[in-house]
């Protein structure tokens, strides 16, 4: 039949073409990963392209990745790229097969983005970030075009052998010499595949290797650290603050459970050995540079201090509560001679970096007007864990995390407001943020079905810095109820409280208020995170059988 083996042999093409796609795909990654390794791990194509997303990325398309996938945000984006990568992958290795020049320049051109969003990284420190890219890109186009010539030697023998056996063409009379040769050339290809695929993995793994042990200091110096003796510990936690009720929240979040919410796709793992942070910029006039170590000299304070994401929706989960070690701030900042503007200051913004070249720009007037500003280096009786920040990260009661709580900070630039807009005022947030007044029901859950009777509804209620004083609850369209408040820590904790509701059979909604210490009762109105929090009552549906 004519055609047959045309159309077979564009089946094979695009198969084998597909193949020979992931396979240098994969072995661009794979070197790509080693010479990171090597040189500065998180410079890989993937972690500097998903960087350069995250940076680029509007707003309400960030609103939107955090409420579907939470903190797994970061596993979907990288999911997403690599997904994508493989696709252009497949299209790349079969347009080879025709094409290998154009081919291998389509993969070229991808180490050339990757070299880019290296290079345009907040964080980058040169040419060096461009050659994980570059070398995995040069390797990718080679085998690209080594595998697409054996496999385009497949297609030719599976055409000729397929059109003798339609009787499109006469078969030559050693027929068996013809299936000697597909069979060669697939055997060819296979080898060259297997031989490939090996030395990806190899390549991979030796890439990890490295990346581990560059990591290793950075462990190893957590893990030696003994975090001093508090010269003003935290308060007595009073008897009352945890309701003995099944499903609330804890008052204290372990660190294994506390939120993590910010744009690195790879953690920072900083030596605390060689990590420095300056201090320098507007009104500075003796700029400082510290280590560690002197650090954990001066007299540290130990504070429980609830810590809440601009990103959380009403009733969302990203704020939790810890036991937090530091430095105060104000004491730092007065040494190298900044004075807030009420006072005469000339900055009356700090920008705050990390390692990642993240910045954060907080209120000079808020840092220095008594509260408990520090740098932290303890979380509830440990180092700061990495994901937290280790060696040190700031921390500002009464501030949404995006204008206070640089984690794994590096310098402290005075400024102002109008000189500079850090990372995320640049994307339309607010460049101030004080934390609204807002509560949660933790207990009973959305849609719960509890039985007709006594059931408890209980939650927590936060306004760092002005405290909680008041809880109300109300079932569908009855009149508002107070609830019972638990021992209240200090104004810069949440506080639990929790109401005996008498629930009678069907379907009923349960709103809660709060009301804070200045007296202003939480607002009905709600609004989106985006520019500074998320306001509204939070509500929850049940249906009482």
């Amino acid at each position: 039949m004519p055609g047959v083996s045309s159309f077979r042999s564009r089946v094979v093409r695009a198969v084998l073409g597909g193949s020979v796609g992931i396979l240098a795909g994969f072995t661009a990654l794979a070197v790509a990963e080693l010479v990171s390794g090597l040189v500065r791990p998180g410079t890989g194509p993937v972690a500097v392209v998903g960087g350069a997303v995250i940076d680029r990325t509007p707003a309400s398309v960030k609103e939107f990745a955090i409420r579907t996938f939470g903190e797994n945000d970061k596993s979907a984006l990288r999911f997403g790229i690599l997904v994508i990568l493989a696709l252009i992958a497949v299209a790349l290795g079969i347009l080879a097969t025709s094409h290998r020049r154009a081919g291998a320049a389509g993969v070229l051109l991808l180490g050339i983005v990757g070299a880019a969003a290296a290079l345009g990284r907040p964080d980058s420190t040169g040419i060096g970030d461009v050659l994980p890219s570059v070398a995995g890109a040069l390797a990718g186009a080679l085998v690209l075009c080594l595998l697409a010539t054996k496999a385009v030697e497949v297609v030719g023998a599976v055409g000729a052998a397929k059109a003798v056996e339609a009787g499109e063409v006469p078969g030559p009379g050693g027929a068996n010499g013809e299936g000697g040769v597909g069979r060669s050339s697939r055997r060819g290809f296979l080898t060259a595949a297997g031989v490939t695929a090996v030395a990806a993995i190899s390549a991979g793994a030796l890439g990890r290797f490295f990346t581990d042990r560059q990591g290793q200091g950075a462990v190893a110096s957590r893990e030696g650290l003994v975090l001093p003796t508090p010269v003003s510990p935290a308060p007595a936690v009073p008897a009352g603050v945890q309701l003995k009720v099944p499903d609330i929240t804890a008052f204290t979040t372990p660190n294994s459970d506390f939120y993590r919410v910010d744009t690195a796709l790879t953690v920072p793992k900083v030596d605390a050995g060689t990590w420095r942070l300056r201090i320098h910029g507007k009104g500075v006039t003796r700029p400082r540079v510290y280590t560690l170590d002197q650090l954990l000299a001066r007299p540290l304070i130990e504070r429980d201090i609830t810590l809440t994401c601009v990103s959380n929706e009403v009733g969302g989960p990203y704020i939790g509560n810890a036991r937090w070690l530091g430095v105060p701030l104000a004491d730092l900042l007065e040494e190298a001679g900044v004075r807030p503007p009420s006072k005469g200051g000339r900055a009356d913004q700090l920008v705050a970096r990390s390692v990642d070249g993240m910045t954060l720009g907080s209120p000079v007037e808020d840092l220095m007007d008594g509260r408990d500003a520090i740098l932290a280096v303890g979380m509830n009786g440990e180092p700061l864990p990495f994901d937290h920040g280790f060696p040190v990260r700031m921390l500002v009661p009464g501030l949404y995390g995006y204008v206070s709580a640089c984690k794994w900070i590096e310098d402290i630039e005075l400024t102002t407001f109008d000189a500079y807009d850090p990372y995320w005022v640049k994307r339309k947030w607010a460049r101030r943020a004080p934390i609204k007044t807002q509560s949660r029901i933790d207990t009973p859950k959305p849609f719960a079905r509890p039985a007709a009777g006594t059931v408890t509804v209980a939650g927590v209620a936060w306004a760092q810095r002005r405290g909680i004083t008041r809880v109300q609850i109300r079932v569908d369209d009855g009149p508002w109820q107070d609830a019972d408040l638990a021992a209240q820590a200090g104004v810069d904790t949440w506080r639990q409280w929790s109401y005996r509701w008498n629930a009678t059979p069907g379907g009923h909604n349960i709103t809660v208020r709060a009301t804070d210490g200045t007296g202003q009762a939480q607002t009905e109105q709600r609004t989106r995170t985006i520019p500074d929090g998320a306001s509204g009552w939070h509500s929850v549906f049940v249906t009482v059988t």
